[in-house]
Parts: structure tokens; sequence; C-alpha cells
């Protein structure tokens, strides 16, 4: 933990010093060895909340991105149960920063209980098996909803990672005039390149070989963090529905979840 209660007040620790954990009133200990990030432990006894991992400087470096008021904050739900979130922000949304591997049951847990949840994901254990891929064009755009992406083969070929397109209405054509055909005319994105640039809104395919596939199920926006200042936060693009993610800047992104109430909202 970051923080305890040092005489009802919640302070980090320090050499020395002695608290009570704020959700469960637990004796708690300062933890400040010379090779150990400063941190409280529960004296004697296990962490009160089973969702909770030991933090890394990744995560403690995210969490000081907001206010101290906002870290580690406790949530009570209808039914009495209490979990400590991470990140706590103004507006109202739960920010989960999580580093270790979870099971589907857990995340879908985390989720139902914060509802209004966002996940940041420590991206860089498995960087380097994923691999960013051709820009895609704003799908809002009529001229975007045409194009019937070629999903990024595994692994990946040149062809359909610069990207690979068919259009809807010429395959509408196709069938129209050869009802059992399946053969269509196949197009490559540098033909409209200039074109998918000047609407490029941040979408791009990818390859992710053995992917921590809870993630890809997730109900609630996942943000990846490979340790730079590009954001990643997986998406399904709505013309063909094929993954994709949308790269953010990180400044956007924690502007957006200290100013937005919604979840969903963050980052649109």
């Amino acid at each position: 933990m970051q923080y305890a209660l040092v005489e009802g007040v919640p302070q980090e620790a320090t050499s020395g010093a002695n608290g009570i954990c704020g959700q469960c009133g637990a004796p708690a200990v300062a933890k400040c060895g010379p090779k150990v990030m400063h941190h409280w432990a529960h004296a004697g006894r296990k962490n009160c909340d089973p969702w909770w991992e030991n933090e890394t400087e990744w995560h403690r470096a995210w969490k000081n991105l907001f206010p101290s008021q906002c870290r580690e904050v406790s949530h009570t739900a209808p039914t009495g149960e209490v979990h400590r979130a991470d990140i706590k922000s103004p507006g109202g949304l739960y920010i989960e920063v999580q580093h270790s591997a979870m099971t589907d049951a857990e995340r879908s847990s985390r989720e139902e209980f914060y509802k209004n949840l966002v996940w940041i994901v420590d991206a860089r254990k498995f960087a380097s098996s994923f691999s960013l891929h051709h820009i895609l064009p704003d799908p809002s755009l009529k001229w975007a909803q045409d194009l019937a992406w070629v999903r990024v083969s595994r692994p990946p070929s040149s062809h359909s990672a610069n990207g690979m397109y068919f259009k809807f209405s010429l395959i509408a054509k196709d069938k129209a005039e050869w009802p059992e055909g399946n053969m269509h005319e196949v197009f490559s994105l540098h033909h409209i390149m200039g074109q998918v640039e000047a609407s490029y809104i941040g979408h791009h395919q990818y390859h992710w070989r053995r992917p921590y596939t809870t993630w890809l199920s997730a109900t609630c926006p996942v943000y990846l963090d490979f340790g730079t200042e590009r954001m990643m936060r997986l998406e399904t693009y709505p013309v063909g529905n094929i993954p994709c993610v949308r790269l953010i800047s990180k400044s956007r992104l924690i502007a957006d979840l200290l100013s937005k109430t919604s979840a969903g909202d963050v980052c649109l």
C-alpha cells in the first residue's frame, strides 16, 4: 500500500513508522528497506483485499500521476463487499493499474464491482509478441464504410500487414451477377493512402501472438502501456468487426481520466 493512516491522516511510508490500514483498520508497518520501494504492509497477516497485488515501480508511477486523494480509494458495494481501487478520479472513474496476469473470473468480477472502470495494463512484458500494422480510416465516414479490410494474418504476411481491402459495394454487385461466385477484386491500401491518412484518427490493425485473452474479452475500456508516451486502446473496428487498436497520447488519456465522468467517454 502507498498509504496508511497515521494519527488519522493518510501518509506514505517512512522508516520506522506504524499506521493503520484505511480499509480494514488493522495495524500496518512501514517497509522502507534500501532495495524495496517504500510501502505499507499489514502487520502479521495478508492484505485485507484479495484483489490487491504487490506494487511495482510501474504501478506507483501511474498512481503518482493523479492527486493523492485519488489514490487507493475504497469502494463499498450495496452488498457490503469492499475493495480498494488503485485510483478513483474526481469524476468518479475507477482506474485499475494491472501488472500481473489475471483470470477471466477476476477481471469480470472487478468490472461488475466497479462498473465505471478503466483498465491500464502493463504491456511491456508482451511487447515482443505484439506488432502494430497499417492505419485505418475514420470508420464514421461513408466511403470508409464501403471498405472490407483483410484481417492481418497469423503470422502477418507483407500483404495483409500493409493493408488490403475489398469493397462491399463491388461484392454486392458481383453476387448479383454471379450468385455462386466467390471471387472479388482486392485492393491495396497504398492506392488510397492519402485519403486514409487525411481521415486517420488513430486506428490500426495489429497482430498479437499468444494474446492475453482476458483483455480481449473485457467489457470496460482497456489501455495498453508499452512504456512510451503512446497508449493503445483495444477496440473492435466497427466496419467488418475486426480487432484494432486506437493510438492515444498518454497526456490526453490522463487529462480525460481526470475530467470525464463515464469510462466510455474517455478519449472518444
